[in-house]
């Protein structure tokens, strides 16, 4: 018979292993020696430890499911239960013991991660619903479409919950999408109908356009034009593919029809610019008749020089004030000459304003007199009246003794 701590055998070859329940039937050996028997079944008991120890590895370093890990324990316990090997079984039980604790353990640290992360996934979703029924109001087209397609891809990147709330949260997320989709297509059919409206009027804006391209009318063409161009403005985009080929055709003929004009204008500004030229110097010729000398030689000069100058024609509209200027200076000067003239040689002219001067000096006099006399009488406040009434008399007596000198005395 031979035996260790662990375990015996017989001499009918009968293997026992040592519990503290004693000993328990292991198995035969007949095949060799005693100790032969030992060390196959102590082989099995390593063979047990060596499973354990891997188990208990992959519970600690994998994420080996608990239902996984109970089946593993369940089917190693049974080969200790059954006492096929030989060595420290209630080592072995007591080990899985503690294993079966660390797989609960686990599977209840699962559980409540798994359900924070539940509601994570509900808060989350939540958010993600709560966005899209606002998005859904947007009409920030592009932008908020990129946005809902974004959240479509973090809510598939989330955990499901419960069928019934999944089920309505993705209800509600889904209704918003499509009021957006909806929304968005009723808008963009809006736009088109209006595009479509747009490229009509620009049809009739060119068409029009292009007919006044050849017109010589410059003032009222170029004014339509310009009534053309705020009808443009006013008509809204066409279509992206009419839009830069009706605008081409539009501002082609606004350029042939304002090419031609300013051909026509500037053949016009060279002209006016030589008229200009032509008139500055009969402006200075006109102002050396003065001061006028002899007013019949002046008149018959500027007459001359003025037919001339109606001749020239027309010059540029912002040097016109100054050259004409000039030349009515001129025509003042010599209609002056020709008043004093007048006022000079007229006799009866000359008759009315010497009898006005002789009554206003009589009226100066007379007051004078009277000032003396209320003086005199000690009136001094009629004295200072007549005073004033003197002061008005007397400035009208000087402005007629000055018109009479220009009769000559």
């Amino acid at each position: 018979m031979s035996s260790d701590p662990w375990g015996r055998v017989d001499e009918t070859g009968t293997v026992y292993v040592r519990t503290a329940e004693g000993e328990k039937v292991v198995g035969s050996w007949q095949a060799g020696t005693p100790e032969e028997a030992l060390a196959y079944f102590e082989r099995k008991y390593e063979g047990l430890v060596v499973e354990i120890g891997l188990l208990e590895k992959r519970v600690r370093t994998t994420d080996l499911s608990a239902k996984d890990a109970t089946a593993a324990i369940e089917h190693i316990r049974k080969q200790v239960d059954e006492h096929h090997a030989v060595g420290d079984l209630a080592a072995l039980a007591t080990r899985l013991d503690k294993l079966v604790e660390t797989v609960d353990s686990r599977r209840e640290e699962r559980k409540a991660q798994k359900a924070k992360q539940t509601d994570e996934a509900r808060t989350a979703k939540e958010k993600l619903v709560a966005e899209a029924e606002e998005l859904a109001q947007s009409e920030q087209w592009r932008s908020a479409g990129e946005r809902l397609r974004a959240l479509v891809d973090t809510w598939k990147g989330l955990p499901r919950l419960d069928r019934k709330s999944d089920d309505e949260l993705w209800h509600r997320f889904s209704h918003a999408r499509s009021a957006f989709s909806k929304r968005r297509k009723a808008h963009f059919a809006s736009l088109d109908a209006q595009r479509e409206d747009a490229r009509k009027a620009k049809e009739r804006l060119v068409a029009e356009a292009e007919s006044l391209s050849n017109s010589t009318d410059w003032g009222n063409t170029a004014a339509r034009y310009r009534e053309l161009m705020a009808e443009w403005k006013a008509a809204g985009r066409a279509q992206r593919e009419h839009e830069d080929d009706l605008w081409n055709r539009f501002r082609g003929a606004q350029d042939v029809f304002f090419a031609a004009r300013g051909e026509v204008f500037a053949e016009r500004d060279a002209e006016q610019t030589e008229n200009l030229k032509l008139k500055e110097e009969l402006a200075a010729e006109a102002e050396k008749l003065v001061p006028v000398t002899d007013l019949k030689a002046a008149r018959a000069a500027f007459r001359s020089l003025n037919e001339r100058w109606e001749a020239i024609g027309h010059v540029p509209r912002d040097a016109r004030p100054k050259v004409e200027g000039r030349m009515h200076t001129v025509e003042r000067a010599i209609q002056e000459a020709e008043e004093a003239e007048w006022r000079r040689t007229n006799p009866e002219a000359r008759a009315r304003a010497a009898g006005l001067t002789g009554q206003l000096q009589d009226a100066v006099e007379k007051l004078r007199k009277q000032i003396d006399a209320a003086r005199a009488a000690g009136n001094d406040a009629k004295a200072d009246k007549l005073s004033r009434e003197l002061e008005g008399r007397q400035a009208l007596l000087d402005q007629a003794l000055k018109g009479l000198e220009e009769f000559g005395g």
